[in-house]
């Protein structure tokens, strides 16, 4: 059964990667780990596309960055994750990727607003990282997950996202709901002539109603979606 397990976290693994490029959050760049249950060693993608991921090319890592199984070398940015786990032991999965929208409102000092309902997730708000650069070093490891603290989220200017969430279905989701939030908003400032305030974001009431995006019966249903079109979308597609 333990073994049967670890080859359906593999493939979930692998999907995650896969869906992150087939939805536009990555292209060569990018990568989805988690945790393995009840250690702080997490599956972790080699240093290629996240689009070419399979499971068993997965690399086993600890929280220190130690390569413990597996052929090829991890990301550069592995601290990403190692140290997020190594903060929060709640976290079962990490998704980094590099989502233009988002990109795009950093760049342009907009903070994220909660614009439609799958925005709900993010209703504790989304933190920025403020330092330009890769994460690569157990230290910026470090920094990245205290700003992140104990979000589901956060923002990297200029660079792309982080979601942290108890699984790596749910991170991925959050990933996916944060990208279409931060498309919508960007698209209602355009048409707000970029008067910010005439975007109707919702209240923290009205946010607070429709924060449980990520509750499971919400999770399996999209992940049943987001599965199946990366399994027939063409790399690149």
């Amino acid at each position: 059964m333990i073994v049967e397990a670890r080859e359906a976290l593999r493939h979930e693994v692998a999907l995650a990667n896969r869906i992150i490029e087939r939805f536009g959050l990555s292209n060569a760049f990018g990568h989805v780990s988690a945790r393995i249950p009840g250690t702080d060693t997490f599956l972790f993608p080699p240093r290629r596309s996240p689009g070419f991921a399979d499971e068993q090319s997965l690399l086993v890592l600890d929280t220190d960055g130690k390569l413990l199984a597996g052929k090829g070398t991890p990301n550069s940015e592995l601290w990403i994750h190692a140290r997020a786990y190594a903060a929060r032991a709640d976290i079962g999965g990490v998704v980094h990727a590099h989502p233009p929208a988002c990109v795009c409102l950093t760049q342009i000092g907009q903070p994220h607003r909660i614009v439609h309902n799958q925005g709900g997730v993010f209703a504790d708000g989304v933190p920025e990282f403020k330092r330009i650069g890769l994460i690569r070093t157990r230290e910026l490891g470090d920094l990245l997950a205290q700003s992140l603290g104990r979000g589901i989220a956060i923002m990297m200017r200029g660079h792309g996202i982080t979601t942290a969430a108890a699984d790596v279905r749910t991170a991925t989701i959050a990933a996916c709901f944060l990208e279409e939030s931060a498309a919508l908003q960007l698209r209602m400032l355009a048409a707000a002539g970029g008067d910010a305030s005439r975007i109707r974001a919702y209240t923290p009431e009205e946010a607070e109603r429709v924060r449980d995006q990520v509750a499971p019966g919400i999770v399996e249903r999209a992940w049943e979606y987001y599965a199946a079109v990366a399994e027939l979308k063409p790399l690149g597609g």
